[in-house]
């Protein structure tokens, strides 16, 4: 075979692989993500086509952010608005092509270096590598989703096995199977004992992790009460919140829910991320119910995004969490000389709260996470650990499709799993869904529309292996 022929079976290995990779968060979890890093292993010594690799899995995985376009509601000139948009997008596929190449030169130096190491605990190194990286970048400033995170919605008893050791845990079990998928292919006809020896290796772990995970799934922490509540979806278009027509009418949407809200048995209604400006106040003779909602607030001159309780008769609402991670650009943004940084932040520029995720709300602890934290996982199961009953998630998708919708709802379903809690996501166009302890999740409202439901939360004290592993190692 010429070097000509070796580019291209290569290059096709690269393209193939990213590609299903990019889909399995969407389409088909491990069934997508296994081959796919299969075939990743079959190059892992070239560094450009692990480079590749990575570029392609990002820039499908993370096509959403094209709909960031257009940017002139954000004051970007309508001729810079796409530019922009895929240079965003561009830029997290370089990121990932680094990391990739970057995983691939690991390999390369591990080799030479301990020449005499057994290629299965080199495969494991590498593995655990790559899930100390994915654990990392969950709590960086970066959307990242990675292979732990694409194991839902697709393989539910898969994901059961996160309860024992999370997210990074799920990485390196698919890391191991790909491994051994790409030995199977490589050694089939020259190793026919081994090959088959190896088969059988790999189908009983197979089954064994299916089996452990369904076994921790039906085993869920006990419910030791429960909290009655009303979620409101308002379905407002972001690019139109700054209209001041639309900013009028969402307060008004908002008591109209509240009113509805007022005739049914619930303890508090929960409105999504960023619905109500800074020094909103809930209007005198208003409905008797709380209200949970995101907004912003200013403290020793910063503005924060934060989950606020409106108790009816106070005058102020009283701040639940403030965010910790935000969105570089898009809502922090860096000191940039003569006046840049003007127009780039649609908030005006936000600081961050402190890191913990741990709140208190009528008695009941809980762990809450404001957007895009919903894919740190350690966060959420160190609040748990430290008496979290329940997990509340709030957030704004728009103006991102349904792909990234559904990419947050598995995220959101691997945190309940993890921390053994049930789980209540609300968002502006959605997804607002109950996932419960076991995983198992009930879509409360349609994405893309308004509407008001009411849904029952469990309530756990146990607390699993995986939060008390993470509250030790911190």
């Amino acid at each position: 075979m010429t070097m000509g022929d070796h580019r291209l079976l290569f290059g096709w290995r690269a393209a193939l692989g990213g590609v299903l990779a990019g889909l399995a968060p969407s389409l088909g979890g491990p069934l997508l993500m296994v081959p796919a890093l299969a075939l990743l292993w079959s190059l892992a010594e070239r560094t450009r086509w692990c480079a590749v690799w990575g570029l392609l899995a990002v820039l499908v995985s993370h096509a959403w952010l094209l709909s960031l376009h257009p940017l002139t509601w954000m004051g970007v000139p309508a001729l810079l608005s796409l530019p922009v948009a895929i240079t965003i997008w561009l830029v997290c596929g370089m990121c990932a092509a680094a990391l990739l190449a970057l995983w691939s030169l690991v390999l390369q130096r591990c080799r030479r270096w301990f020449p005499r190491l057994a290629p299965w605990l080199l495969a494991g190194v590498l593995a655990l590598i790559w899930a100390l990286a994915e654990l990392v970048l969950s709590g960086s400033p970066l959307f990242w989703i990675g292979v732990g995170g694409s194991t839902l919605p697709w393989d539910l008893p898969l994901a059961g096995l996160s309860r024992w050791f999370g997210s990074g845990g799920l990485v390196v079990i698919q890391l191991m199977w790909a491994w051994w998928l790409c030995g199977l292919v490589k050694h089939r006809a020259t190793h026919r004992v081994a090959s088959r020896r190896g088969l059988w290796i790999g189908f009983g772990s197979l089954l064994l992790a299916h089996g452990l995970g369904a076994v921790l799934l039906a085993t869920a922490p006990p419910a030791t009460g429960a909290l009655s509540l009303a979620v409101w979806q308002p379905a407002v278009p972001t690019r139109e919140k700054l209209d001041p027509e639309r900013r009028r009418q969402l307060p008004q949407a908002l008591l109209a829910a509240l009113q509805v809200a007022e005739g049914e048995p619930v303890d508090a209604v929960v409105a999504p991320e960023g619905v109500l400006p800074s020094g909103w106040r809930m209007p005198q003779g208003s409905p008797p119910v709380p209200l949970i909602s995101g907004g912003f607030r200013w403290i020793r001159g910063q503005q924060r995004s934060s989950l606020l309780l409106f108790s009816p008769g106070a005058e102020r609402p009283y701040p639940l969490l403030d965010k910790h991670r935000l969105v570089p650009i898009g809502e922090w943004i860096p000191p940039l000389p003569g006046g840049l940084a003007a127009g780039l932040s649609a908030v005006g520029g936000l600081h961050p709260g402190g890191a913990s995720r741990l709140f208190s709300l009528f008695d009941s602890p809980a762990g809450g996470a404001i957007c895009y934290e919903i894919a740190d996982g350690s966060t959420l199961a160190l609040a748990t650990a430290e008496g979290a009953d329940w997990l509340l998630s709030i957030a704004n998708l728009d103006p991102y499709p349904l792909q990234l919708q559904q990419q947050f709802l598995a995220l959101a379903q691997l945190r309940a799993i993890e921390s053994g809690r049930d789980l209540l996501s609300i968002a502006n166009t959605g997804p607002t869904a109950l996932i419960s302890a076991d995983g198992h999740v009930e879509r409360l409202l349609p994405p893309m529309q308004a509407g008001l439901a009411t849904v029952t939360v469990q309530l756990r004290e146990e607390v699993g292996f995986y939060p008390w592993l993470v509250s030790t190692l911190r």
